[in-house]
């Protein structure tokens, strides 16, 4: 266990925009900032930072909480790996260690990212201090040109030549063989195990947090039946299709220069990184996924795709730039010369030779589109109509309306094809694309009527009062979280809130922890805020915390002075608030109770009863219509 000191101490030196900066891009907004949801795939940015109150919210998918809340949730972390994770982050020494022996009384999560960083260390340490690995496994990343800062960088290793050299290791320091094997290190046939990378150099992958969830591996032996690279199967903590090989290296570059260069293998981003082009990643050799895209889309909504320049880069710069541009990326392209990759071409170029090529032939998907097809369609009408089809079809998956237009007048420019066209072959593709996903979608509904049956036109349903009932408990909890020491009259907001509302039990459990929190808190004389629940509270209570005082929309600053316009600040109003709310509270707490007392009613057969029951409702109607008159509500009689 970590000691409360040492969690304490992890709490004290977080900075909530440091931490959540490293695995998205946060924009500022105001005295907050903002980014697109990292747990959906959103066009608007709903997801906020206060850095003020140390909270995060995602108005899309409703998460919320503090800085350790969200790498929980982003990097489905246990509560201990947050905290050390964190603690290795800013500096923070954690003195007890998970004793290899005790592995297995973890999580399998846990026992896998353990077995994982060991295999890591075990693969570095064979390249620099064993015989085998420095003749072999160094000398090669010698002769690949790469330099000990990048050795270093990526963590680069090797596996001996061996059956079982790790697993032996790996036994001998407490890890079973089962976690072994389900991390992917061995492979186990029959009553035979063996290694799986034994006799190549290791690249190993990383997730956002920097943590090892996979390797690739390269053979250096001419053994004719073994692939040249293979990679780590899927584990729990390890899929494919959603890592980027090198974004945990490059996720600062890329926010800093705003795009991101997208390359196909482990060796293409360590030369690219050696010629001081960081802000490069790689699918590790499989095809570019939708998960992949959308984990770029953290960090840029700029892509640059860049592939070899023989037939097969130019097939696959194809096969990816649709998928890039439905993602809702921008995507350019550069085409290396025949023959080169970029590994190779970095080092024949070097940094800056290299830097002013790649500026020099970058070029949108249209361009390059029109480059590809016009040398074989220039005089060929058929072929020359297929071509344009084509670019028509790229620009028509992507999302944004505004976009699509500025690439058909692009297109119209460089082809000189009238627009008209241009559009009217968008517009089928469009149409037809959308019929496919009504026809699909009634297919999966089973739905036997026909498609223009398919609209949903059922009625809105009426709101009940329990929701009304907990409209008013959120809002109620929203002033007590914000204001609670504001003046109301003679007296906080707080005492005036918790004197009007007296005991009462909320309906909704998670608000009446909060508000029984604060009656607690306050029979102490201790008035407590948004630091406290995120301190102390339950992650149910931090999440409701974080979306209740995180301000999804500001004011411009600049609508005073240019327009005249001045909006009062809430805190100016929270006196006819918090008074608005306790009453309308009540009000719906009394329909509530009418709603109830009317069911008794219906129910009873006993004659003393019923009239206890219409005297009740007699008096919960008097004062539903006191209260109405204040706020002003017509009721019905």
């Amino acid at each position: 266990m970590i000691s409360p000191e040492t969690i304490d101490e992890v709490k004290n030196r977080l900075d909530i925009v440091d931490v959540i900066g490293d695995f998205i891009s946060l924009k500022r907004s105001g005295q907050n900032y903002k980014a697109l949801s990292p747990f959906t795939n959103e066009k608007t940015a709903s997801f906020f930072v206060v850095p003020t109150k140390g909270i995060f919210k995602d108005f899309s998918s409703g998460k919320g909480g503090d800085a350790i809340t969200f790498v929980m949730e982003h990097e489905a972390m246990s509560y201990t790996e947050a905290i050390r994770y964190l603690a290795k982050k800013y500096g923070v020494e954690i003195k007890e260690d998970v004793a290899r022996e005790e592995a297995v009384t973890q999580t399998e999560r846990e026992s896998l990212y353990i077995v994982m960083n060991f295999a890591r260390e075990h693969y570095r340490e064979l390249l620099i201090k064993h015989d085998e690995g420095k003749s072999i496994g160094l000398s090669y990343f010698r002769e690949r040109g790469f330099n000990d800062r990048t050795i270093e960088k990526f963590e680069l290793g090797y596996c001996l030549n061996e059956w079982d050299h790790l697993a032996k290791t790996a036994v001998r320091k407490g890890f079973s063989e089962e976690i072994l094997e389900k991390a992917g290190l061995i492979i186990r046939k029959e009553d035979r195990k063996y290694d799986r990378f034994r006799g190549r150099v290791v690249f190993p992958v990383h997730n956002l947090a920097g943590k090892v969830v996979a390797f690739g591996a390269r053979i250096l032996t001419k053994e004719k039946d073994q692939p040249k690279y293979i990679n780590s199967p899927e584990t729990e903590i390890y899929h494919k299709s959603s890592v980027l090989y090198g974004l945990f290296q490059a996720k600062n570059a890329i926010r800093k220069e705003e795009f991101c260069y997208l390359v196909e293998g482990y060796t293409d981003v360590l030369s690219l990184h050696q010629a001081d082009i960081e802000n490069v990643v790689a699918s590790s050799g499989t095809a570019l996924t939708e998960e992949q895209i959308k984990l770029m889309r953290r960090f840029t909504e700029n892509v640059t795709v860049l592939y070899d320049g023989d037939a097969a880069g130019i097939k696959a710069a194809l096969r990816g730039i649709d998928l890039v541009l439905k993602g809702g990326l921008n995507v350019r392209i550069v085409l290396l010369p025949d023959g080169e990759d970029p590994d190779s071409f970095s080092k024949k170029m070097g940094s800056t030779d290299l830097k002013k090529y790649l500026h020099d032939h970058t070029q949108d998907f249209v361009s390059f589109k029109i480059g590809l097809y016009s040398k074989e369609a220039s005089h060929d009408p058929i072929k020359k109509a297929e071509a344009i089809r084509e670019i028509v079809a790229s620009i028509a998956v992507i999302p944004d309306a505004i976009k699509r237009s500025v690439y058909i007048q692009e297109t119209t420019n460089l082809l000189k094809i009238p627009e008209g066209v241009l559009f009217t072959e968008l517009n089928k593709l469009l149409i037809r694309e959308r019929d496919k996903k009504i026809q699909d979608k009634a297919r999966n509904a089973d739905v036997k009527e026909p498609l223009e049956a398919a609209v949903d036109i059922s009625p809105v349903p009426k709101t009940d009062t329990l929701s009304l009932i907990q409209m008013q408990e959120r809002e109620a909890i929203r002033l007590l979280l914000n204001y609670s020491e504001s003046n109301y009259e003679e007296q906080r907001l707080i005492d005036f809130m918790l004197t009007e509302l007296d005991e009462m039990e909320f309906t909704d459990p998670v608000l009446n922890e909060i508000y029984q929190t604060f009656r607690k808190e306050a029979g102490k004389n201790k008035v407590i805020d948004t630091l406290y629940f995120m301190e102390h509270g339950s992650e149910a209570v931090k999440n409701i915390v974080a979306h209740l005082t995180t301000p999804r929309y500001e004011t411009s600053s600049h609508w005073g002075p240019k327009y005249h316009i001045y909006f009062p600040h809430e805190r100016e109003m929270v006196h006819d608030l918090a008074f608005t709310n306790v009453l309308r509270l009540k009000f719906r707490l009394i329909q509530k109770l009418m709603e109830d007392n009317m069911m008794q009613m219906k129910n009873t057969k006993n004659e003393v009863d019923l009239e206890k029951y219409f005297t009740i409702h007699e008096q919960l109607k008097n004062a539903e219509k006191d209260i109405a008159g204040i706020l002003g509500i017509v009721i019905s009689r």
